[in-house]
């Protein structure tokens, strides 16, 4: 849950393909390249000769309008006036003053302030979309709601506890899974001790049995492959600026056993169905008939140890079991997976002084998986006593 939780808060549709992520870096970078943006000698003297010659073009295009011939007594005694009072060479002289004027007006501190409220201004009306209100509204519920359930106030904050609570649930899983193997071996010493003691063999097996249905469910719900395919870092240049995100999940997913059953007989489809049921009979059920069946053969008087349908489980319904099918059968998978994910996501990584790109692959078995294969090859070994054991006939 709590991996599943941190996948979904870092997930690309939330950083990368965000709008809201990338408005709140942009408008970040242009406010600060707008309000300390320094013009260089060089550009100075760039802009005021572009500044003087568009006050040239203006100071032409006036002049041609009062040359033109006045069709009204009006205009004759305007363009009269103008004529005799306003001289054109004289303008065009203050026109270097009024360049510099206008640039000195450009480069200073209040009209940048005012030119980035500007940029800012159009950045914010992204927000003014049905489809972007409602999009961001349930985002904001959804990084709220994980605020409250884990007592945080920012999404750092939740990241960083998320890793550490992560951390130490893996440390303890790993922990608890060996401690599970060791009574494992604990108890197969047991029976080495004491093969001699007769009298001790039921006591011991019904201890088996208990250690191996332990073993079968953990197997079956714990998580057997995890598939994590995630952007490390991606790091480009915009504006002089960098623009970072990490820890991009692309794709998350992990299923146990019961879970991929349970996904297939939900799914519509006939054949994903039957599949379901086929791993379900094979992987789960004739497991635990198996085990049941061991117990009540040994236990049991002469008349039910005998019944064909309890030795078969005991003693033939192995070859029908697919644990150790299903055992390989995640073992190629996660082996194929892995190199495929590996192979497509190599492709994606790139790194130049503008952009940087790195790409993670922590697709990784599971606990589960362990204590999986572990059960399949401890029902071989007391498949095997129990036919050393057994006071009845094994065949």
């Amino acid at each position: 849950m709590i991996k599943a939780d941190h996948s979904n808060i870092n997930n690309i549709s939330f950083g990368l393909l965000s709008i809201e992520n990338w408005r709140s870096q942009v408008s970040g970078i242009v406010n600060q390249q707008v309000r300390h943006f320094k013009l260089t000698p060089r550009q100075k003297r760039q802009l005021q000769v572009e500044v003087e010659q568009v006050l040239n073009a203006l100071i032409d295009k006036a002049e041609a309008m009062v040359n033109q011939k006045p069709q009204s007594f009006s205009g004759k005694i305007r363009k009269l006036a103008i004529k005799t009072f306003v001289k054109t060479d004289k303008i065009r002289a203050q026109v270097p003053g009024f360049a510099r004027s206008i640039i000195a007006k450009v480069d200073n501190p209040h009209e940048k302030a005012q030119l980035s409220n500007l940029a800012m201004s159009k950045f914010n009306d992204l927000q003014h979309t049905d489809i972007m209100d409602s999009t961001l509204q349930a985002n904001h519920r959804l990084f709220n709601a994980m605020y409250h359930k884990y007592g945080v106030r920012s999404t750092e904050e939740l990241n960083t506890k998320l890793d550490k609570l992560l951390q130490d649930i893996r440390v303890d899983m790993y922990h608890y899974c060996f401690g599970m193997l060791g009574c494992i071996l604990a108890v197969l010493a047991l029976w080495w001790a004491l093969r001699k003691r007769v009298e001790l063999h039921g006591t011991l097996f019904i201890l088996s049995l208990l250690f191996a249905f332990i073993l079968l469910w953990v197997g079956l719900s714990a998580s057997m492959i995890e598939v994590d395919c995630r952007i490390k870092t991606l790091d480009f240049v915009l504006l002089g600026q960098h623009v970072v995100f990490k820890e991009q999940v692309l794709f998350y997913e992990s299923k146990s056993i019961l879970g991929v059953v349970e996904v297939l007989m939900k799914q519509p489809a006939a054949d994903s169905i039957g599949v379901g049921i086929l791993i379900l009979c094979f992987s789960i059920l004739f497991p635990i008939m198996k085990l049941s069946s061991t117990g009540i053969h040994l236990l049991s008087k002469r008349r039910i140890a005998e019944n064909r349908v309890v030795k078969y489980f005991a003693f033939q319904s192995g070859k029908w079991s697919m644990a150790d099918v299903i055992v390989i059968a995640i073992l190629m998978t996660y082996i194929g997976l892995n190199g495929l994910l590996d192979s497509q996501l190599a492709m994606l990584n790139l790194h130049s002084e503008t952009l940087t790109l790195i790409t993670t692959n922590n697709t990784a078995l599971q606990p589960g998986y362990i204590i999986f294969i572990s059960f399949v090859l401890y029902g071989l070994i007391l498949s095997t006593i129990l036919k050393y054991i057994t006071p009845y006939d094994a065949h």
